[in-house]
């Protein structure tokens, strides 16, 4: 089994389809650890404001099929794929960590995440696995957030429906 990371995010009906894709992956996937839910503006594109999470989870899927599992999830909720990549979007999922793993594949399958620069994206990670290690720096998810200019993307704790 390995242990994963994702990236969860919705600027459409984030409260609709945060929690549903929340409860999908716990059905696929079994026990969760999920991160609080931060709401940030929208990065590479004008749009409305993002809410992100994160959620653990362990698979026995290689990354590829796992990509491909969370596109149709993405797909089930909405997810048009007919838009420029940075628009406005229901629910986004990505594999920010897979193991130690380090990978450039096919369908923007990219581990880990070149986001992970982002606040929308670490924060969640560093709340829920602050020891993990970035297979490439080394450093612990706690370092990254402890050394990252917090006020230069500025998150706003957003509370979701179960």
């Amino acid at each position: 089994m390995a242990r994963v990371y994702l990236s969860l995010g919705s600027n459409l009906d984030p409260q609709r389809y945060l929690p549903a894709a929340v409860r999908e992956l716990r059905e696929r996937f079994g026990e969760l650890t999920v991160s609080p839910a931060y709401r940030s503006k929208s990065v590479g594109f004008d749009g409305a404001d993002f809410v992100n999470l994160a959620v653990g989870l362990d698979t026995d899927l290689p990354p590829e099929a796992l990509n491909d599992w969370l596109h149709a999830l993405e797909d089930r909720h909405g997810r048009r794929r007919d838009v420029p990549r940075y628009a406005d979007r229901t629910l986004d999922v990505d594999i920010v960590f897979y193991d130690a793993l380090v990978l450039d594949g096919p369908g923007h399958l990219q581990i880990p995440r070149k986001e992970l620069r982002h606040a929308f994206v670490l924060r969640p990670i560093a709340d829920i696995a602050p020891a993990l290690r970035h297979p490439v720096s080394g450093r612990s998810m706690a370092e990254l957030w402890a050394a990252f200019p917090a006020a230069s993307e500025p998150l706003q704790v957003e509370p979701l429906a179960d």
